[in-house]
Parts: structure tokens; sequence; C-alpha cells
């Protein structure tokens, strides 16, 4: 998954929480990242404002050159000298679903070639229909994309999106469609199981009990070109006495030998991954006793051939897994899957 993506789905699945954390945490515009309020002041009209109109054009080109990113709208900003512009309050769009509309008209219009794979959700909704949307839109694979507005093409530079220079647009009309493969971890799943045989508990009273994070990694070719030699690489500290990781069912993968503690995998020469298409890599289990002494430290890389790699890590820092484990031993009526969600949004990392 992309920062742009986890952006994004953070926002959908806390909602306006979100937004609280941004300010809270005086969240600035980043590279992945931008802020906008609605110059729709009423719930009048039929299309979306000029001033909106541009700031979503020049967005789309600015992200979908670059990276990604997501926009929300409804956010005020202010200019902080030494970290730049800083959420600061939340200002409601006037009728959110008419406004959602309008940008859902205006998307294909903005920029020459249209980017068809932006996509909104309305991240909350008083009763007065009055609300916050957030704008996903991913990197094109269609690059040079041009706004409508001033004939500009935009690239992500820090937290603005300025014009490309005369030598980036050269090599993007220039450069060859490449694969974008992504991860994807799936059928996650907390559950408490007992005693395991190879877990080598010094201590006389061994715990009864253990907590297992399960998941699937899986690489996603976002692009519209086939993705060939796909692959993970994945390392980690747990192996010891008080935390295991196990990997299983990727025996459709070429396996690579490693050093201890490391796997590699590699698809098939002959496999090919269409576009939009998905391949489990493997199944991974995360078994932690209570009695961790230690960080838990996971990190890996998907990509393909001809593809920039996508790092990941998980660390989970041993107070917050400690307290981690403890809720879950205490909790009765244990969701595995929204367990699963918790752990993996606390201690889950992404980087481009």
């Amino acid at each position: 998954m992309s920062r742009a993506e986890d952006i994004f789905q953070k926002l959908i699945y806390f909602g306006e929480d979100a937004l609280n954390e941004f300010i809270v945490n005086m969240q600035s515009e980043e590279l992945f990242l931008d802020f906008k309020q609605s110059f729709n002041t009423s719930q009048q009209g039929n299309s979306l404002n000029s001033n909106d109109r541009k700031n979503l054009a020049k967005a789309i080109s600015g992200f979908g050159n670059s990276e990604g990113g997501v926009l929300v709208w409804g956010v005020e900003c202010y200019r902080d000298i030494e970290i730049g512009d800083v959420a600061r309050a939340k200002v409601k769009i006037k009728n959110v679903h008419k406004f959602l509309s309008w940008l859902e008209n205006a998307i294909s219009g903005c920029t020459i070639p249209s980017h068809n794979r932006v996509r909104n959700h309305i991240i909350s909704a008083d009763e007065s229909g009055n609300g916050f949307i957030a704008t996903y839109i991913p990197r094109s694979d269609v690059a040079p994309l041009m706004s409508i507005f001033g004939n500009n093409i935009y690239i992500r530079s820090g937290s603005n999106n300025v014009p490309a220079p005369y030598a980036v647009i050269a090599g993007m009309f220039g450069r060859r469609p490449q694969p974008n493969v992504e991860l994807q971890l799936t059928e996650k799943n907390v559950d408490i199981i007992d005693e395991i045989e190879d877990f080598l508990h010094p201590k006389k009273d061994k715990p009864s009990k253990y907590v297992r994070i399960n998941f699937s990694i899986n690489a996603k070719n976002e692009s519209n070109v086939i993705a060939r030699e796909l692959y993970l690489s994945c390392s980690s500290n747990s192996d010891g006495e008080y935390s295991r990781l196990r990997f299983s069912n990727y025996n459709q993968l070429d396996f690579i030998g490693g050093i201890e503690g490391q796997l590699n995998l590699i698809t098939k020469p002959d496999f090919r991954l269409p576009p939009r298409g998905m391949i489990k890599m493997t199944n991974a289990s995360i078994i932690i006793s209570e009695d961790i002494e230690g960080d838990f430290i996971l990190e890996g890389v998907v990509g393909a051939d001809s593809s920039a790699p996508k790092d990941f890590r998980i660390y989970a820092n041993k107070n917050k897994l400690r307290s981690f484990i403890a809720k879950i031993m205490r909790d009765e009526n244990l969701n595995g899957e929204l367990a699963a969600i918790e752990f993996f949004n606390d201690f889950l990392v992404t980087v481009e």
C-alpha cells in the first residue's frame, strides 16, 4: 500500500477522528497530503466553483505526475515558519453530497489526458448535510497530466504543486510505462493460542497462552502494464525466546536461500501479473509471548522487474506491544479482525 493510499484508508476508517488528529498534532501539508477549504459557501449552484475546480485540477496534475496523494476538503491551514502550512481548524463543506457529485463530474475535465483512477470519499456528514471529503489521486500511468487551467504540467515538490521544469517534462514523454507493484496485507486476524512446542521459553512457569497475529502478504499490480518477476524479501529479529515469525503457503514461488531469519521469494520465470491483478506471496503469523523483552521488528520489500521497490516495516516498541498483548488477553469477547486492524494501524509503516 502506498503512502497516499494509507492516508486515504485512514480517513475512511477513522472518519472525522482522523481530521481531529491532524489538527491536534499540527499536521502539515506534505508530499502526499494537501488541505483545502471549499469556495462553495452556499448550497446553491449546479457545478463546482471555479476556484475549487482549479485546486482540483492542480492537485490531479501534481499528485498524478508524482507518487500520488490525498486532497482533504474542509480543513483550514495557517502558515508556520518552521514546518509550513499546518492544519488549524475544520471548516465544513455545505451540502457535502452535492459537492461530492460536483467533484465526480469535474474530474474527467480537469486534466489532459484525464485521470480515471481518482476516488472521492465523504469523511463525515452532519444532520444538515455538511461535512468533509477526501480525494485520493494515485500516480497516473499516462503522465504527464496537464491542468486545463493555464495549461501547466505540475509535479509535487514538498508540500506544493509546482510547474514541472522542461527537463522533467521531457523525461515524462520519453518514459515507458513501468509496473507499479504495491503491498497489500489481507486475511488479517488476531487470536489467542495455547503453548507451542518450539517456543524456547526460559522461565519455569511458562505462560499458557500466546497472542497470534495472522495475515497474508500480497503484491498487487496497480499499473496498466504487465508485471513480471515479482519478489518479496523479509527479515525479522523475532526468532527467539519470546516471539516467533512463521511463513507458510509460498510453494508456488521460487525460494532463494538467505541468511537465518530472512525470507526471499520470487515468482517463476513464466509468471505474469496483469494490471490490477494480485498474487499472494505468503501467509505470515507473528506469535508473541506476554514476556517479550525486546522490540519486535519485521522489515521487507516488494516489487517487480523494472518497478520501484516498496519497503514496509512492522515495528512494535516492547512497551506498546506488551500493552497490546495484555489488552487482547483481557478481552473476553475478542474480535480478531478489529484487533488486527488496530495492530497494523499502530505498528505498520510503508516507505516509498
